[in-house]
Parts: structure tokens; sequence; C-alpha cells
């Protein structure tokens, strides 16, 4: 089995596990029903469309 040569340093270390890192914050967007704010790529838990066709029936 290899070993390693040297030790490896805390900047290499750590800059090799930042990748896997994730800083930005989730896609929020205005549903085009309810104008609510809703997740991206998702039913609107308000109206329940998607799409502009409606998956879940809501009760008003």
């Amino acid at each position: 089995m290899g070993n390693p040569k040297g030790k490896t340093s805390k900047s290499k270390r750590d800059s090799r596990r930042a990748q896997t890192f994730k800083l930005s914050a989730p896609g929020i967007v205005e549903c085009p029903q309810c104008h609510e704010m809703k997740l991206a790529h998702r039913v609107c838990p308000n109206c329940g469309y998607y799409k502009n066709k409606e998956v879940v029936s809501t009760e008003k």
C-alpha cells in the first residue's frame, strides 16, 4: 500500500474539503398563480399549482 511522503498541511487538507461546502441560498421565486414566494421547481404550497396546472387540490 502507498504511504504519504510527508505531512499534508492544514491549508491543503481544508482546501480539498472546501468543495463540498455550500454557501448559496435556495432558489426562492414568486408563484405565477397566487404571487406567493415558493421554492423553485416545486409545487406551490399555497395554491397547489405547478407549471400552470393544478397538481394538488387545496381548500380555500
